[in-house]
């Protein structure tokens, strides 16, 4: 299936694939920069929430839509994550909507929860503060701005969030900021030394997703530390 999106060029059509929950809400979920919605992390994410009983809606931004491998202007990508929540909506519109991705999809997620997008909470799967070795170069302005719950899975190896304490830093200043942390993994959640394949990891995530998500809805505040673990 497809939906369409405005952008400043004219309108888009972009892909998507829909699977049907029970009765746990909505999950749209944004792919990286470097790998589009089908890749098997995201597939292995998605499929696992499925069986938790949400319902999930994968996308694929349009740079990818029209083979471009580098990320278009971020008010594109802004633009299909309100198309995405739109076409979400359609498809089940009593149910709460959840906002996911991973790297930058999860970061394009934020930006345009901090412009207006209207959903209940935000996952980062690996949220990319910066590029890898430029720490100087935050991507946290807009963070603060955002005032529904936020869940940062992240593994405690990731070159993207190094070093930690600065990543603890930028956390402090979120309105909800609640962090879950995979020991020894990096921006992938790879962990050296345990070889698993990224549909199984990206499953594994899941179950600290669905944790998180059924406590926003309880009204329940249940956030584990945001520190970072200390040896």
């Amino acid at each position: 299936m497809d939906f369409p999106v405005e952008l400043p060029s004219g309108p888009v059509s972009v892909s998507a694939e829909w699977a049907e929950g029970s009765d746990r809400g909505t999950v749209i979920v944004a792919h990286g920069a470097g790998a589009g919605m089908e890749h098997p992390f995201l597939v292995g994410f998605t499929d696992a929430l499925n069986t938790l009983g949400f319902s999930t809606l994968r996308f694929t931004f349009p740079y990818r839509e029209q083979g471009r491998r580098m990320p278009g202007p971020a008010a594109h990508a802004i633009a299909t994550w309100h198309a995405a929540a739109r076409f979400a909506r359609t498809q089940d519109p009593a149910a709460p909507l959840w906002a996911a991705g991973k790297s930058y999809g999860g970061r394009m997620a934020s930006m345009a929860v901090a412009e207006g997008l209207h959903v209940d909470a935000l996952i980062y799967l690996g949220y990319p503060l910066h590029a890898p070795g430029k720490p100087e170069k935050p991507r946290a302005e807009h963070l603060p701005a955002i005032t529904v719950p936020q869940l940062f899975i992240e593994g405690t190896n990731d070159a993207f969030i190094q070093p930690l304490s600065q990543f603890e830093q930028v956390l402090s200043t979120c309105h909800d900021a609640r962090v879950e942390w995979i020991e020894g993994g990096g921006h992938s959640f790879e962990v050296r030394g345990a070889r698993r394949p990224p549909e199984v990891i990206g499953a594994s995530l899941a179950q600290l997703a669905g944790d998180f998500l059924e406590s926003v809805a309880a009204g329940s505040d249940t956030r584990p530390p945001v520190a970072p673990p200390r040896s």
